[in-house]
């Protein structure tokens, strides 16, 4: 006998070894190709998704903008022409006088009533028109003259008064003051004009406070301009015993103080804020005057302002920097796979989105474990009617409809605004309960066929609990098959919480899951022009869901090797 044929022997002796049952599986498991490339792609996603999170400069929710040089609108200077209304109390001239005087005005009447009252219109100038009421000072009755309140009548009013109610005269003068008579029965009237309101197609804009709701400044700077006729000319107006000084400038006018500021204008515009901010003062005075002069554009505390005419109109407009959101931005150096529609970066919202997605697909398949293991368990070892109970627990929820079911539930959290970490919980709960009835029938059949093993009569035998005997023996057996489930299931899970985040009943903003990442794509043009938005999320979820898939087939064949060789 040679030395080989005496090596032969220890040869064969070490190659049939005997391994140890989960070492054989490991090995099983190891030449298993698709299982092995499938934990590769189960650990790049948990490296990807718990790792990268720290590793990223930017956060989870974190927005990012830029300054851009925009034409942005700030107001609309609008001609107006129709007859505004200035009143000299609020309420004294209401609408009714005012479709009276509209009236009077198509007929060119010169004296119009309306609510028992005369009312006299008197034009001053082009487009202006003072209406004015009678104000009753005293009153003449079987030959005596009794003053009003608030008028004192002396004895040269009283004469004259009295001499033209016997001649019933329609008006007398006295020191220079012309006084009305009214006949009304029996009494008579001395009345003066009281101007009441004033329109015009010139607005009275008041640029200081002071200006704002002074009627006699308004009557004042009315009267002045209709007599100026040139631009440049000026006219003194007095208001609270201040001067000030109008001066006529295009169509309008503008109103100045004693140190040369802006007081008001009277302007055929108004002016509207388009970008909903206050406008101020000398931005209006501004405006008022490039308007009424015709120029293209003013300047203004260094900023540069252009009017653009669109009929009887003008459009104000200026070259700001304004900080705008970098939406869809294209990928980069800066931003690896680009930007989202909220501007911020997707690379780092996939890392955030994969601890979300993976955690709740590891957190309701435990549950689902738990709950399977210790329902399925219990009723395959008793038997008899807690099996027969507790399989119509699971008949139940079996018969649940789960999607309109969860569809009801996230509308109840949307109207009680759960906030998006409690909801997250929620979530993983609502999973897990509508998800492990298929895994106790499983632990249930499997024990039903254990319990009958002869290692199980001989734990009986020897005296063991029954919870020893469950816990200790039973579903130790079952975990095989247990772990080959639930390892598939995981990309149940993982595809269930992306739909609901899809369908807005998932994962809420800030956090990130790889669902409600694809959810931001609204629409066919961002779908087809901003690819980066949503292809990296799919694919993410379409790699995750097949690794767990291989392995979960690779588990299988492992522990059953006679399923394939």
């Amino acid at each position: 006998m040679n030395d080989s044929d005496q090596r032969q022997p220890s040869a064969i002796l070490r190659r049939a070894a005997p391994l140890a049952p989960s070492m054989l599986v490991c090995r099983r498991f190891i030449r298993n190709r698709l299982a092995i490339a499938g934990a590769l792609i189960i650990a790049a996603m948990l490296l990807f998704s718990f790792a990268g999170g720290w590793i990223s400069p930017y956060g989870e929710a974190e927005v990012f903008t830029e300054y851009v040089e925009q034409t942005k609108d700030i107001a609309m200077l609008s001609v107006k022409h129709e007859l505004r209304f200035s009143e000299a109390e609020a309420g004294a001239f209401g609408a009714a006088q005012r479709a009276a005087f509209m009236a009077a005005l198509r007929d060119q009447a010169a004296q119009f009533s309306a609510g028992g009252y005369d009312y006299f219109i008197e034009q001053p100038g082009e487009g202006v028109y003072l209406i004015s009421g009678l104000s009753r000072l005293a009153s003449y009755q079987r030959g005596m003259v009794k003053a009003e309140s608030g008028f004192s009548a002396d004895a040269g009013f009283s004469a004259a008064f009295s001499a033209a109610a016997r001649q019933r005269l329609p008006v007398f003068n006295i020191d220079g003051e012309q006084y009305r008579l009214l006949y009304r029965q029996r009494v008579i009237y001395a009345c003066r004009l009281q101007p009441l309101a004033v329109a015009s197609y010139q607005h009275f804009e008041p640029l200081a406070a002071k200006a704002e709701g002074d009627f006699p400044l308004l009557l004042q700077a009315q009267l002045a301009l209709a007599k100026l006729r040139d631009a440049g000319d000026s006219a003194v107006l007095y208001a609270e015993g201040a001067e000030l000084r109008l001066v006529r400038d295009g169509a309008g006018a503008m109103i100045y103080d004693g140190q040369g500021q802006a007081y008001a204008a009277l302007i055929p515009y108004s002016i509207s804020a388009l970008d909903g901010t206050r406008l101020g003062g000398e931005f209006k005075t501004a405006a008022y005057q490039a308007a009424l002069r015709d120029q293209r554009s003013f300047s203004l505390a260094g900023v540069e302002y252009r009017l653009l005419r669109e009929g009887d109109n003008w459009r104000i407009q200026s070259e700001q920097s304004i900080q705008v959101v970098r939406d869809y931005d294209a990928p980069s150096g800066e931003h690896w796979l680009g930007t989202d529609g909220q501007g911020m970066d997707i690379l780092t919202r996939l890392m955030y989105g994969g601890r979300v997605s993976l955690s709740i697909g590891l957190a309701v398949v435990l549950l689902e474990a738990l709950l399977g293991m210790l329902i399925g368990g219990l009723a395959g070892y008793f038997g008899r009617w807690a099996d027969g109970l507790l399989m119509r627990i699971v008949d139940v929820f079996n018969c649940l409809p789960v999607l309109p079911l969860i569809i009801i539930i996230g509308a109840l959290m949307d109207g009680m605004r759960v906030p998006p970490a409690t909801r997250l919980l929620y979530l993983m709960l609502v999973l897990a309960l509508l998800g492990w009835p298929p895994v106790a029938r499983l632990v249930r059949g499997q024990i039903l066929s254990l319990r009958e093993q002869e290692f199980m009569l001989a734990a009986e035998a020897a005296g063991l609990s029954s919870r020893r005997r469950i816990f200790r023996h039973l579903l130790p057996n079952v975990a095989p098959q247990l772990i080959v489930v639930c390892t598939m299931g995981l990309g149940e899970v993982i595809l269930t919480e992306s739909v609901l985040s899809f369908l807005g009943l998932g994962v809420k903003f800030p956090f990130a899951s790889w669902g409600n990442i694809i959810n931001s794509v609204t629409n066919l043009y961002v779908m087809t022009n901003y690819w980066f938005v949503w292809m990296p999320a799919g694919l993410l979820i379409l790699l995750t869901v097949l690794g767990f898939n291989f392995i979960g087939d690779g588990l299988r064949d492992a522990f059953d090797p006679r399923g394939r060789r």
